[in-house]
């Protein structure tokens, strides 16, 4: 997991045009935590990263961070909010018996934060969530974009059906 922040980072450092902060972007954002906790309906990351990484492949390509409050702030405010328009998210999860294991879900409510804890109301559209797991990243699609061919999930999704599976 650390490889690719350091990968996602160098290449923030190489794409960021001089005129990035003129042109509006679709923001994906990548939030990973210690451990999760899933109850049915709300997902627990435990121990958050306190910076939310960010993403943009067009019109400009772009990449960064926010801070935990920036990111409460972007997704309570304006027009594409968790409530107006919920986005979609791709979920990762490293369990120690079963390897990692993926899902699909809705974020149908902003996520709220308590103590190191982010915590998020999810409808699974595809796979399953464990009830507990180890080291989590979440890929969340743009605020406002629906599960398209071209959504991070959507990418995700793609990519599970192509893919060769070695063991």
């Amino acid at each position: 997991m650390k490889t690719f922040f350091v990968l996602l980072m160098l290449f923030a450092a190489w794409a960021l045009p001089a005129h990035a902060e003129e042109e509006a972007c679709d923001m994906l954002f990548v939030q990973d935590a210690k451990t999760m906790v899933f109850d049915g309906t709300q997902l627990t990351l435990k121990e958050a990263n306190p910076n939310i990484i960010f993403f943009c492949d067009r019109p400009v390509r772009t990449a960064g961070h926010l801070t935990l409050d920036a990111f409460m702030k972007l997704v309570t405010e304006g027009e594409n909010n968790f409530k107006e328009n919920p986005p979609n998210a791709a979920i990762s999860v490293f369990d120690g018996t079963k390897g990692v294991i993926e899902a699909v879900v809705g974020l149908p409510e902003r996520p709220v934060l308590k103590g190191k804890d982010l915590v998020f109301a999810v409808k699974v559209i595809e796979g399953e969530l464990p009830a507990e797991g180890g080291p989590v990243v979440m890929f969340i699609d743009p605020i406002g974009r629906p599960l398209s061919p071209g959504s991070i999930a959507g990418v995700h999704r793609r990519h599970r059906r192509r893919a060769i599976m070695r063991h």
